[in-house]
């Protein structure tokens, strides 16, 4: 007896419907990366080209959203990153293109966008995932150049010794002698240090409320607190700048505990070392109006304490 194939329509539907399918599996294991203008000025500078289809800032995010949402529900990997128009105008110089096409925008984000910040898209609202966005391009930036101000430092002249790397090892020391000492609790500190081009500012959340008592050390030293490894290492970055150039600056520690007053403690940098506040240089700090000087009311449920001592013998010798 003899076999036919069947090469009707239904079968070419069949085989036309797997192609798709597997065409549509395919496109779901190709990442994509969404560039976004999280401002009104980045949004404002890309106004000026005639191919940039928007003139509403609102508007742009919510159909930015809208295509985010879209890619979520193809199962589609997408990352959010910052569109930066100076750098875009930047690349465009250096590469010949044209900064007024859509097809430039698309190679900028590729290239460039594609190796800076980014967050990956999980279904949460666009106006929830920018300022997240944006605090990491800021900490990033923020260690960068603190990194690249340390390594050109250079080498001391009379001893040899790498100045910034001393400055990073003093001010990785200072930082968890601060923790260990600190009480317990959830932590908030704030590092402030002038630098030759800005105000360098880092922030690092800490806890010990949690952390097991630990065999006593010489000084009665607590178990390390649980910190974030990227914003301990910018934290001391910032930090071993205003050791490293003997600026000042200083640092603030709030902690908090359920039911109990936050806790506020302050020091200043005074060549290169950290010197505890007093009390009222503490209430001083937070009472006074940074812009105008004029006092402002002390915060309900907080107390102002002194700092206490953070250096110890055995601390890295700082480099003079």
């Amino acid at each position: 007896m003899a076999h036919t194939r069947n090469t009707g329509p239904a079968k070419r539907a069949e085989a036309s419907g797997s192609r798709a399918e597997r065409r549509r599996g395919l496109r779901r294991e190709v990442p994509g990366i969404v560039a976004v203008l999280a401002d009104e000025q980045d949004f404002s500078a890309m106004r000026q080209y005639r191919t940039f289809a928007f003139d509403d800032h609102t508007d742009y995010l919510k159909e930015a959203d809208d295509l985010l949402r879209s890619l979520a529900r193809r199962q589609q990997h997408t990352a959010v990153a910052l569109f930066d128009p100076e750098d875009f105008a930047d690349y465009c110089d250096a590469t010949g293109l044209d900064p007024d096409s859509p097809v430039s925008r698309s190679r900028f984000t590729a290239d460039v966008a594609g190796h800076t910040v980014s967050i990956r898209y999980t279904g949460e609202p666009l106006t929830a995932l920018l300022p997240v966005l944006i605090d990491t391009a800021v900490r990033q930036a923020t260690q960068e150049y603190a990194t690249e101000l340390l390594a050109g430092l250079g080498a001391c002249a009379d001893c040899g010794q790498d100045i910034g790397r001393a400055a990073i090892q003093r001010a990785s020391h200072t930082l968890m002698r601060l923790l260990d000492r600190a009480d317990a609790g959830s932590h908030h500190l704030v590092c402030s240090v002038p630098a030759p081009d800005e105000q360098l500012l880092a922030v690092l959340h800490a806890d010990t409320s949690a952390a097991s008592p630990a065999a006593p050390a010489p000084d009665g030293e607590r178990a390390a607190a649980a910190v974030d490894p990227a914003e301990a290492a910018e934290f001391a970055a910032v930090l071993a700048v205003g050791i490293a150039l003997e600026t000042t600056g200083g640092i603030v520690l709030r902690t908090s505990n359920a039911d109990t007053p936050d806790r506020l403690h302050g020091w200043r940098l005074r060549q290169g070392t950290l010197i505890p506040l007093t009390a009222g240089e503490v209430f001083s700090a937070y009472c006074t109006d940074a812009a105008t000087g004029e006092p402002l009311s002390p915060e309900p449920g907080v107390e102002y304490c002194p700092g206490f001592p953070v250096t110890s013998p055995d601390d890295p010798d700082p480099h003079r």
